[in-house]
């Protein structure tokens, strides 16, 4: 159950910063570059959390 929740934290967090970046004007080569280390993150995000990398990538959160 703790995993969950540090899921959902991490993704929501997550969410807000892509929400964020992609508010900037950034050209787009920089944008496309930006997208593409979103999506590693995001990728390395899930696989962590499941359990198929290492889970030292994710501190846990204490609520």
């Amino acid at each position: 159950m703790n995993i969950i929740v540090n899921l959902i934290v991490y993704l929501v967090v997550f969410g807000l910063i892509w929400w964020l970046v992609s508010m900037l004007p950034l050209p787009a080569p920089v944008a496309q570059i930006v997208r593409v280390l979103f999506l590693v993150l995001l990728i390395l995000i899930i696989l962590s959390a499941v359990g198929i990398l290492p889970g030292g990538y994710l501190p846990p959160i204490r609520l």
